[in-house]
């Protein structure tokens, strides 16, 4: 394993906030903040230029001049353009299209500002590792959407692969997923290949998104 540290862009339009959030990573020893983006605009220039490994992203960020680029928009450009980034974002709203957005766009996670401190950290550090993070408030949120409405017909999940998708859901690596369910490794990767194909997505947090969306969660 690389004792690199993490290499983090904090993306917020507040001064104060992008210093206190930045202030707050490195207290971990394993984290490393390399830039500051003000807009939606220059964080994806910054991510572009500097390549980290995760972008903390806010939502809401107005560019001085030409087209607003908010936070999905610019996780939209930072995942299409750099695949190996992960954008979390990291934003004081919680509303239903905000979450979606954001989560369509690309982000692997979602957490908001209120959450304790070493929650955020943790946050990073998952989702650089690979898992989807959601703030349990917005979990809620997402299941309640989605149930709320009549759900499309979706795919038909073994409930072996709904029990490694909920795991997922919960922010488990497949390591933890194999230990819990008495599985190899090796058994777990060929359950999401198999839950990857029948939803027809190619990633955990899609994977997790699209089945809430479908009522499978």
């Amino acid at each position: 394993m690389s004792d690199a540290p993490i290499r983090v862009v904090v993306a917020d339009d507040h001064p104060i906030v992008r210093s206190g959030i930045s202030s707050l990573l490195s207290l971990a020893d394993d984290i490393e903040v390399v830039g500051e983006a003000a807009s939606g605009a220059e964080a994806v220039a910054l991510a572009v230029e500097l390549e980290p490994d995760l972008v903390l992203m806010d939502l809401r960020m107005p560019v001085a001049s030409g087209p607003e680029v908010d936070g999905a928009a610019a996780t939209a450009q930072i995942v299409s353009t750099l695949p190996a980034t992960r954008v979390l974002i990291l934003t004081t709203y919680e509303s239903d299209d905000h979450i979606l957005g954001a989560i369509e766009a690309g982000a692997s996670g979602y957490l908001l500002k209120a959450a304790p401190e070493g929650e955020i950290i943790a946050g990073v550090r998952s989702v650089v590792g690979g898992q989807t993070v959601l703030a349990p408030a917005i979990a809620a949120k997402l299941v309640d959407r989605m149930r709320q409405g009549a759900a499309p017909a979706g795919p038909r999940l073994s409930p072996r692969e709904l029990e490694v998708l909920r795991l997922v859901a919960a922010g488990h690596s497949n390591p933890s997923i194999a230990k819990q369910l008495f599985i190899s490794e090796a058994t777990v990767k060929t359950h999401l290949i198999h839950v990857f194909e029948k939803l027809g997505v190619s990633d955990r947090t899609r994977a997790v998104t699209l089945a809430l969306e479908l009522g499978l969660l």
